[in-house]
């Protein structure tokens, strides 16, 4: 099979492609899937360079988040067929494996998959819009609904709004009748933000995003009347922590699934007790979270952003764009 392979860390150069790669064959209890699509993930990118404390073993195909349908399948498997469309949930949680990561992913023309990871995928929902979800509106579910409880009325503010995750909690957060802001690099994403619901947009490339947040939404005070929103969205990280904290109204919550721009932030406690604000961390996501993201799919009310779509052969420009943030929403490869 035709497959993007990486022999050591390294730069997105490193990722090779292999025109004959050896075929992945179905043990018992797996199937064998042809990749309809294959989206891209930050985590990807952290895979390729290398990350402290996770063993990645050498050569291995990258690629967490996968649909297609079902090519071959193992002893002991019941319940699916040959031809079956599927969505893949990443984690394979009985043995504490991530597809991509550990055990070859979705960056090859087929990939092998245990059959308890499998979740039915309707036949309205398309194999790039499948393959959008588990990592990036898997997670951004997990935050915003199941952890988050965003609410109707509420006003939320999102940083990172344009990438994978970003999009998700903009959309989830419109299904949950909130007032959204957010934050983007440019004004071609704020529209784009804009049309996915956005009610106003920062641009944060020549705008302090906390000024003009106090501006729009108020000051936060501890007596009286507190401006500010009602909670805010921030899995950068880095230097956005501490001006996040400050946009918080008295009795408001953070919300962060990540650290794309550093983990150890400079902290202000003052903020987080003045104001009594909670820091709510969330992790990932749940089958039940999935199969609830595919329903809201299938209904029409949640229709996943996918930006841009390269062939197998295009995985390292597809990087790139990741990379250097010009994508709005998620990068699909199609084998």
């Amino acid at each position: 099979m035709r497959a993007m392979v990486i022999r050591a860390h390294g730069e997105i150069d490193d990722i090779v492609f292999e025109p004959d790669w050896r075929d992945p064959e179905a043990g018992a209890g797996e199937v064998v899937l042809k990749v309809g699509a294959c989206t891209l993930n930050y985590h990807d990118l952290f895979t390729l360079k290398g990350m402290p404390g996770i063993k990645v073993p050498m050569p291995i195909i990258m690629g967490i988040d996968v649909a297609g349908e079902i090519a071959e399948i193992g002893e002991g498997v019941e319940g699916w067929s040959v031809g079956d469309r599927v969505l893949v949930d990443p984690v394979n949680r009985e043995e504490g494996k991530l597809l991509g990561e550990v055990v070859d992913g979705g960056l090859a023309e087929y990939v092998k998959v245990a059959a308890h990871q499998l979740l039915r995928l309707p036949d309205t929902v398309s194999f790039e819009a499948a393959a959008a979800l588990p990592v990036a509106y898997g997670t951004a579910y997990r935050m915003m609904v199941t952890r988050g409880r965003v609410r109707s009325g509420e006003t939320v503010f999102i940083l990172g709004a344009s990438g994978g995750v970003g999009t998700g909690c903009v959309q989830l957060a419109k299904l949950a009748g909130a007032h959204v802001a957010v934050a983007a690099s440019s004004q071609e994403k704020l529209d784009l933000l804009a049309g996915l619901g956005a009610d106003f947009g920062v641009n944060y490339a020549d705008q302090d995003f906390m000024r003009a947040i106090v501006a729009e939404y108020g000051k936060p005070r501890f007596w009286g009347e507190s401006g500010g929103v009602d909670v805010v969205v921030n899995f950068t990280g880095g230097d956005t922590w501490v001006p996040s904290l400050r946009c918080v109204k008295r009795g408001g919550r953070v919300l962060t699934c990540g650290a794309t721009a550093g983990y150890d932030p400079k902290e202000d406690l003052r903020f987080i007790w003045t104001f009594e604000i909670d820091i709510v961390g969330s992790n990932g996501w749940n089958r039940e979270e999935l199969q609830e993201l595919l329903h809201l799919v299938e209904a029409g009310r949640l229709t996943p952003v996918v930006g841009e779509t390269v062939p197998l052969e295009e995985t390292r420009e597809a990087f790139r764009m990741l990379a250097e943030r010009r994508i709005f929403g998620k990068v699909a490869i199609k084998p």
